[in-house]
Order: C-alpha cells, then structure tokens, then sequence
C-alpha cells in the first residue's frame, strides 16, 4: 500500500476559487486522493509525510498539444512563417528521423514536462511506438495519435491503418496512464475523403480526434475557397463533430464557428507558438462566452520553443486582455483553470484528473514559494498564474508515484538523456 501525506500545504483544489485551502493535508493512497483536511486533521498512520510549509500543491499541468520529439529541433528552424517552416525545414528533416530519434527526444521531452509541473499531456507525431515507451519509463500520463497525412488517394487505407494499428494497440497501456486517438493533422493536408473514412474509423472503434485547426489566416482562406467553409464548418459537415474532438489552435476561429467548436472537447490554446509564428492571437474571451471549453498546449518545442505551462498560462491571460481591452478578461484563476481542469476536458479525462478532489488520481504538482519573486503572497492563483517560474516546481507525482522530488528526478537518468538526445539532434541535421 502506498501512502503520501502532504502536510501543512497550500492546496489550490481548482474547482472553485473559494475551495483553496492555506494550512491543508492531502493524503493519498493507492494512487489516488483519499482525503483532503485543514492541517493536523488527518492520521500520517504508515504514510510518507512530505513537510508541506512555503509550499502549494495544485493538479499537474495538463498540455493538450504538443509534438514531444521535436525537442530534437530546438532552435533548427526559427523566425519563419507556418508553410515555409514546415515545408521547407520541419518536413525534409523529420523525412529522416529513426526511431532511436523519436525515443531519445520524447524522453529528453519527458524531463521538461516533468520539471516543470506537467503530468498529462497530448502528443502527435511519427513512431509513436517510441514516444509511448518514453511515457511509460517516464511515468507521466499521456494522450497520443499518431499524425495523419496521406500522399494521395490510393494511400488512404494504410496511412489510416499505421494511425488505427498504434491506437488500438497503446490503449490503456503503461498501466492504464496511455490513452489513444486518431491524429488526422489538418483539413489543409487531409482531404474530405480520408476524413469521413477517419470518422467511420474512428466511430467504429470508440475513438476520439486530435487535429490542428484554423491555425492561420492561409488555411481558413483557402478552405473558404476550396469549400466554401470555414475548417470547423467543414469538419462539422463531415461528422467529425459528432466524436470527441481536439482542435488545436483555433487562432482564425470566427464567431459562426464559435457554436461547432463548442461541441468538440476542447480547444488547445497555444499562444507562445501562434505569437511567434505570427499567425495571430486566438479569440479566446469571445470562444469561451461562447461555451468552449479552452485548453492550453505549447505545440513543440521547435515552434515554442519550450514545453513548460507557465508560460503559456501567462500569456493566455495576458492576451485575452489586450485582444478585449479588458483588464478582468481572462483572470489568473480561470487561465490556471484552461491549464488544469480545462485540459481534462480536453482530453476526456476530468472524471481522473485535472483537479484535486477524493478519488481522483493523485496527479499532483507542488511548487516552492520561498523564491524573491514569489515575495510576498497576496494571492496563490496570482503567483502561480503570473509570477512563477518551471524553476519553482519543486515536487510531481503521478498517480501517487513520485516522478521529481525536491528538484530531483525519480525515475529517469537526465544527464545520460540529455547527452544522448543531443548526440542524435546533431546526427539528424547531418543526415
């Protein structure tokens, strides 16, 4: 039986505002989260008792996009618009990725996710067989697909059958913390006949959706003028609506697509990329009136060009009140809620994660307080939302199990990983 008592702590539930507790125990066991009690109401009994003081535990992170492996390409390819950087740098270069590649960078992901207060996050790309080995040495929890892109029509079947092979066989694996989804990347790389036949698939075998959506102004035009639809229209006349659906981005979503991408699970929000590729800022305050449910992702670290939640937490927040010249627009508890709550939902998976409740998987990321920036504390959301740094992360578990303890790694050699990973980067751009 395991048994953690987290002690004297600062417990942001992340249900409500008014559910913070600033003296509180937590106790868990087994995974999952027992009790929750003002300090000094619950028995340590056989319990590890980690010493909570100057320090907040809140849900673990959840990045509801990503591309983990491409750590791989961190500063290859920067400064460039979406189509050139894809077509002319991304594209020719993943062409030669192996699978040690994949695995070495999915690990080396894995440490930043990790050290940084990440416990779930969503990924799509190549050999995934490799990115969920990563996940299950690592311990994190994770949604995966396989990326979707077919070469024409007569490639249909089995670019969907590599997608739905991996899919069907990773689900529920690395006791249980994998899930899986089909990955089409995009209406402007994946015809409507292979989406209809991904949504057939899909619908058969009880599936969810992961795919990039009205990223830039480019796409939604030429969707306007191929279809005479937006994505989300298109997407939506092609039943994809009707599963649980990811859309990523969403920068060019405009207000008749607002009422479809309410029916999808959610949106990942990535504002670091979407800055930095200059596709826009994302209609955030006007989606989520709408009743979407808003998530945050980082996209990958060649277009971020990190893979830490803090970051994009701030500037979801900061945005969505430039973009509605509204300071109360987007306030620190709701954009913490995108990075927590909201990303379950996104993933379909708020039932287990994303808050901390009795019952749920002890999914738990504990940040230190005692820094100078952190000095003094009005407000936990606040700090946590505009003043924190991944360096402040102090502590994470997974499903009780600690992955980083007292800024230390549990289960993964990260020198030899690093070292690793950056031999083959330097390998890759070679090739």
């Amino acid at each position: 039986m395991r048994r953690t008592l987290l002690r004297n702590i600062t417990i942001l539930p992340m249900t409500k505002v008014e559910d913070a507790l600033y003296h509180g125990d937590l106790l868990v066991e087994n995974g999952r989260i027992l009790a929750i009690g003002e300090t000094g109401t619950l028995e340590s009994g056989n319990a590890e008792v980690f010493p909570g003081a100057g320090k907040v535990a809140l849900p673990g992170f959840v990045n509801t996009h990503t591309h983990l492996a491409m750590v791989l390409l961190r500063s290859y390819a920067d400064d460039m618009d979406l189509q050139h950087w894809l077509n002319d740098k991304i594209w020719p270069r993943e062409a030669k990725l192996k699978p040690s590649d994949v695995y070495l960078a999915s690990l080396l992901g894995t440490l930043e996710l990790i050290s940084s207060g990440t416990t779930t996050f969503a990924d799509m790309y190549f050999y995934m067989d490799q990115v969920a080995q990563a996940v299950a040495e690592s311990g994190l929890r994770a949604c995966l697909c396989k990326g979707l892109i077919p070469s024409g029509a007569d490639t249909y079947d089995a670019c969907l059958a590599e997608g739905l092979n991996f899919a069907l066989s990773y689900q529920g694996a690395a006791e249980g913390r994998i899930r899986t989804m089909l990955g089409p990347h995009a209406p402007y790389t994946c015809p409507p006949d292979f989406l209809r036949l991904i949504k057939t698939t899909a619908q058969r075998e009880n599936l969810g959706l992961h795919i990039h959506l009205s990223e830039t102004q480019k796409e939604v035009e030429d969707c306007l003028h191929d279809y005479g639809q937006t994505p989300p229209q298109l997407l939506q006349s092609l039943g994809l609506f009707d599963l649980p659906l990811l859309a990523a981005h969403c920068v060019w979503a405009r207000p008749e697509d607002y009422p479809i991408l309410a029916r999808a699970r959610g949106v990942a929000h990535c504002p670091t990329s979407n800055l930095k590729i200059a596709a826009g800022i994302a209609p955030v305050s006007d989606m989520l009136a709408a009743g979407v449910n808003v998530a945050l992702g980082t996209d990958g670290a060649c277009s971020n060009n990190r893979l830490e939640m803090l970051q994009e937490i701030k500037l979801a927040a900061i945005l969505a009140k430039t973009a509605s010249k509204n300071p109360r627009a987007l306030p620190a508890f709701q954009a913490l809620q995108m990075a927590t709550l909201g990303g379950a939902r996104a993933l379909g998976l708020e039932a287990e994660i994303g808050s901390l409740e009795v019952g749920k998987r002890a999914d738990i990321s504990i940040f230190d307080f005692s820094a100078f920036h952190l000095t003094p504390c009005f407000d936990s959301y606040s700090h946590m939302a505009y003043a924190a740094l991944p360096s402040d992360a102090h502590s994470v578990m997974v499903d009780g199990r600690w992955l980083y303890r007292e800024r230390k790694f549990v289960r993964l050699d990260a020198e030899a990983i690093r070292m690793e990973a950056n031999r083959a980067a330097w390998d890759l751009v070679k090739r």
